[in-house]
């Protein structure tokens, strides 16, 4: 059996947001068995991660990685239809993802003690951004 449940995630900008009480809702939403969650990020410009969520270093300093990685306005990238973070925001969530599949017990997903859930923006404008949650128990 599988319960579906989406929500809206409205952004500031390029950053991490913290979707874990969204996440943690729509499984407990799913009943209080065990299976697996399915989180999927509907853009293609936006993704999500598993990441630490005791030191917020840790997502800044992915950033960094990612802004020397890719960074806005390479001369490389002929697509920049919508501005110089366009063609980079593509290569961030590819080189992340659109979704994360996580473990189900007992009604909860069942993250370790310093793992949280967040959508990445990777546009510098503000966005909404629509994630759904399917759970299969």
């Amino acid at each position: 059996m599988a319960t579906r449940t989406s929500f809206e995630v409205a952004t500031r900008g390029r950053g991490t947001y913290d979707i874990t009480r969204e996440v943690q809702a729509a499984v407990a939403r799913a009943g209080d068995g065990d299976g697996l969650a399915h989180v999927f990020v509907h853009h293609t410009s936006a993704s999500v991660i598993l990441c630490e969520n005791a030191d917020p270093s840790v997502r800044h300093d992915l950033e960094t990685y990612f802004a020397r990685l890719v960074p806005d306005g390479d001369p490389r990238f002929s697509h920049d239809a919508e501005g110089d973070d366009d063609m980079p925001a593509h290569v961030r969530t590819v080189l992340t993802a659109s979704a994360v599949t996580v473990p189900v017990a007992r009604g909860r997903a069942d993250l370790g003690t310093w793992q949280g859930i967040y959508l990445w923006e990777h546009r510098t404008a503000p966005h909404r951004r629509r994630v759904t949650v399917t759970v299969l128990a």
